[in-house]
């Protein structure tokens, strides 16, 4: 595989400096006013040069090696990795469901959980409604108590601003 892309790197890169000898057909000043006689050092116009048909051999050869690398690339290889093969295989225990595992005395998981406290108070738990009572009432106080706050603060600073004292 390592030699296929040796001559595959190979092969692109002389189709790119063949490509790059090539003039154009307008290369030259003088094409465009009908000088034509510059591309006649290789041979006649008409018929392919030496650089025409070392670029058509080398464009094939280029799509021939990628198609071939790519067919070798899409194939499965079957690697045998001797390490894993001369490791014994254990026999494997089947597996126990999670059932298996509980506890099977009497009273089944129950008797392993610790018992809930039991409620001591015989009043009853306190209705939603008590409870935004109860909270009202204590925002209300809080309230009532910064304004008394605030106030104070007035005063204090109504005392400094004075320039009677």
């Amino acid at each position: 595989m390592e030699i296929i892309l040796i001559v595959y790197l190979v092969v692109s890169i002389a189709l790119i400096g063949i490509i790059l000898l090539q003039q154009g057909k307008g290369a030259e000043m003088g094409a465009s006013f009908g000088a034509g006689g510059a591309n006649t050092v290789f041979g006649a116009a008409g018929s392919g040069n030496v650089l025409t048909k070392t670029t058509t051999i080398l464009a094939i050869l280029f799509f021939a090696i990628a198609l071939g690398i790519s067919y070798m690339n899409s194939t499965e290889e079957t690697t045998v990795d001797a390490v894993l093969d001369a490791a014994p295989v254990e026999e494997q225990a089947p597996a126990t469901s999670i059932e298996a595992e509980l506890p099977t005395s009497e009273g089944g998981i129950e008797s392993e959980v610790a018992p809930m406290p039991e409620k001591t108070d015989d009043k009853p738990e306190a209705t939603a409604k008590e409870v935004v009572e109860k909270v009202s009432a204590e925002a209300a106080k809080v309230k009532a108590e910064t304004e008394a706050k605030v106030e104070e603060a007035k005063k204090k600073t109504d005392t400094k601003d004075d320039p009677e004292n």
